[in-house]
């Protein structure tokens, strides 16, 4: 993208009438985008790894009342999306909430913002390869290859598709949504059908007797259901992706809303409404982290190639949610990268107007989790989730803080609220910001992985710190070009 575009980018924000705010790392994107993409996108990007993958060894762990621990983490979830969503229809922009950010808290909000969705995002890739090579792997003739090498050949074949178009990257998420979520349904229907009937499920008999045989809701008690609670939050990650699509769509008012509002009964029916049925089919000691727990109940029905077709459309899934976060990222670095706080690289866009440099540079990382499945192929998993759990925390609650400026400005008259609002603000806010850290403190009540998870944290502020400095050469450069001020 060309230096007059960013400038014509600025011009037009600060010459009109309303002196609408603009950040000049949302030019020179296309808007092929469409409404039904959007839609897709959404309902699609809170069905992934987390669920297909991530249910069955929270099952494990926290029985039955895994449905609660989704519901309460859904809820959050849904403050959280609606408040960007009131954000976008302010003002939509491809740098989503590091944008908002800027505006509001100013460079050093937005920088903790981007690097903290870069970290939750890439490593979400290093689990979405793992995942895709644990899925692999349940076909006996794929059990030789190593797992680090089929998590390689998936990263190389979505980047590929990820760096031709927006326009082919919405379609092939709408496509995967769609298969997603018909799957979902299928399942849903497979599971009441056996219920209704009490055809036995692995020698069980399904219904509530499932549940009461095995130490009932509570199976393990209240603090597993409590600590899993860090691997919900991170099944519901790719909510916020809307914010991002936003950008490249020509109608994000006609559209955000509808898909914001989807989001409760989505929760409520596919996940809710899934652990609920897989808890009433198989206790849970039964699932296993290894192999996703759809593929668990539909390989013990006697039907050996529901297992094979079940498969099949989570290794999509897994495939659909790192083809998000090659996107999101993308977006993200880049409008980072026109305000200085990312490398100089990550604005770069080709001629099909994608941000390859932020997309590579996400790749880079998931290249370092292609190492990992090569270390510690099982472990590889639970690692990377607590770890992308802190950026996607942290991404969170940061969004919660912007609305919060945001609102108190809409009240000093400084700004004007779109009709479409977070209900109940400030009250909201806080109390989602009080839950997400809640989470973190509860995550050193597991000696594992919680814990050392935790330890992490001076480490990547040391990093985040360091990293202000080394880049501080470069945003006096841009700030002194005029290129990338969020202006009014």
């Amino acid at each position: 993208m060309s230096k007059d575009a960013v400038n014509t980018a600025v011009a037009a924000s600060s010459g009109g009438a309303t002196h609408q705010p603009a950040d000049a790392g949302d030019a020179g994107y296309s808007k092929d985008l469409k409404s039904r993409h959007i839609n897709m996108i959404a309902i699609g990007g809170a069905i992934g790894t987390g669920l297909f993958l991530g249910a069955g060894g929270r099952l494990h762990s926290a029985g039955p009342a895994l449905a609660l621990a989704y519901l309460v983490c859904g809820v959050f979830a849904f403050f959280v999306v609606r408040a960007l969503g009131e954000l976008v229809l302010y003002r939509p922009s491809s740098g989503s909430f590091v944008s908002y950010a800027r505006e509001f808290l100013g460079e050093k909000g937005a920088y903790v913002a981007g690097w903290m969705y870069f970290l939750n995002w890439s490593t979400t890739g290093i689990a979405d390869i793992t995942a895709i090579a644990l899925y692999t792997h349940y076909w006996s003739m794929f059990t030789s290859v190593p797992q680090w090498v089929l998590a390689l050949i998936a990263l190389a074949v979505v980047l590929a598709v990820n760096l031709i178009s927006v326009r082919i990257f919405g379609e092939m998420e709408f496509w995967f949504a769609i298969i997603k979520v018909a799957t979902l349904v299928g399942f849903m229907l497979i599971g009441i059908f056996l219920l209704a009937t009490q055809h036995p499920v692995g020698g069980h008999t399904p219904g509530l007797s499932v549940i009461g045989d095995n130490g009932g809701f509570f199976s393990h008690g209240v603090m597993p259901v409590v600590i899993v609670m860090q691997g919900v939050i991170f099944a519901y990650a790719a909510l916020e992706l809307v914010g991002v699509t936003a950008g490249e769509t020509a109608e994000p008012e006609k559209v955000v809303p509808r898909a914001v509002n989807s989001i409760m009964w989505r929760v409520g029916l596919f996940y809710v409404g899934s652990v609920v049925l897989l808890a009433l089919l198989l206790p849970g000691s039964v699932y296993s982290a290894g192999e996703s727990p759809f593929v668990t109940v539909l390989s013990k029905i006697g039907v050996s190639a529901a297992g094979d077709v079940m498969n099949l459309v989570v290794l999509t899934a897994a495939m659909s949610s790192l083809n998000s976060g090659l996107y999101s990222t993308g977006r993200i670095l880049r409008s980072m990268a026109m305000a200085g706080s990312a490398p100089k690289f990550t604005a770069r866009m080709n001629r099909s107007q994608v941000p390859y440099g932020g997309i590579l540079l996400t790749c880079a990382v998931c290249v370092l989790g292609v190492g990992l499945n090569y270390l510690v192929p099982s472990q590889a998993f639970e690692i990377v989730l607590n770890v992308a759990s802190l950026g996607i925390i942290s991404t969170w609650v940061i969004i919660m803080i912007c609305h919060l400026v945001f609102v108190r400005r809409a009240k000093a008259g400084l700004v004007t609220r779109p009709s479409f609002r977070l209900p109940g603000s400030p009250v909201t806010e806080l109390v989602t910001i009080g839950f997400l850290v809640a989470v973190l403190v509860l995550m050193w009540n597991d000696p594992g992985i919680g814990r050392k998870t935790l330890l992490l944290l001076p480490v990547i502020a040391a990093l985040l710190v360091g990293g202000w400095f080394a880049l501080g050469r470069r945003r006096a450069q841009t700030e002194n070009q005029g290129l990338t001020r969020i202006t009014r």
